[in-house]
C-alpha cells in the first residue's frame, strides 16, 4: 500500500492528478471496499493527512486518491514540491469499521478509551471529527486526547450533550 501512495504522489507530482488505478492489476484483497488515511512525514514534522472514514470504494483507490489528496490538497498546507518528495516518509492506516460507542458520561467515555489503540470520531449534530490512534503519542492521556477532539471538531474542550456520538476504530499502519 505504501508503494501505491508514494506511486500516486509520484503522478501527482508528474501530470496534477492522483495514479489512475486498474483494479483487475491488483491482488483482490486490496480491491474489496475499504478505508484509509495516508499520513506524509517530513523532517519528523506533519506535512499532510487526508482520507476516508466509511469505507465505499476498493482500498487500492482509496489510497491512490487519499495519497493525492495528503501531499496536494491537504487545507493546512501547500501542494507538495518535487524537492520534497524523496525524503518524504508515508504512512498508510487502513481503518476497522467504526462502531457506536456506548457511555453513560464523559467519565465512563474516558474510562473506556484504549490509549494507542483507539482511533475515535466524535459527531455533534453537523459537526464530526477524528483522531487516528497515532495522535496518542501526542496526546497519551485520554482527557486530553478527547479534549483534543472536541476542539479539532470544534466544539469547547469542555463541552459535553446527552446527543454526542462517539465511534471507536483501530487502524493496520503500513
Amino acid at each position: 500500500m505504501g508503494e501505491i501512495a508514494r506511486d500516486s504522489i509520484r503522478h501527482g507530482l508528474e501530470t496534477g492528478e492522483p495514479l489512475p488505478i486498474e483494479l483487475d492489476n491488483y491482488p483482490p484483497l486490496i480491491q474489496r471496499i475499504g478505508a484509509n488515511f495516508v499520513t506524509l512525514t517530513w523532517e519528523n514534522r506533519l506535512r499532510g493527512c487526508m482520507g476516508t472514514l466509511e469505507a465505499y470504494r476498493p482500498l487500492v483507490l482509496d489510497v491512490a486518491e487519499n495519497a493525492y489528496a495528503s501531499a496536494f490538497r491537504d487545507p493546512r498546507f501547500p501542494s507538495l514540491t518535487t524537492g520534497e518528495f524523496e525524503r518524504l516518509t508515508i504512512a498508510v492506516s487502513i481503518l476497522t469499521p467504526p462502531l457506536l460507542m456506548t457511555f453513560e458520561n464523559e467519565q465512563d467515555l474516558i474510562f473506556q478509551l484504549r490509549p494507542g489503540v483507539d482511533g475515535l470520531v466524535l459527531e455533534e449534530g453537523t459537526l464530526r471529527g477524528t483522531f487516528l490512534p497515532a495522535v496518542w503519542e501526542v496526546l497519551p492521556d485520554p482527557q486530553l486526547f478527547l479534549r483534543g477532539l472536541k476542539r479539532k471538531t470544534g466544539l469547547p474542550p469542555e463541552y459535553w450533550s446527552d446527543s454526542l456520538r462517539v465511534f471507536r476504530y483501530t487502524v493496520e499502519k503500513i
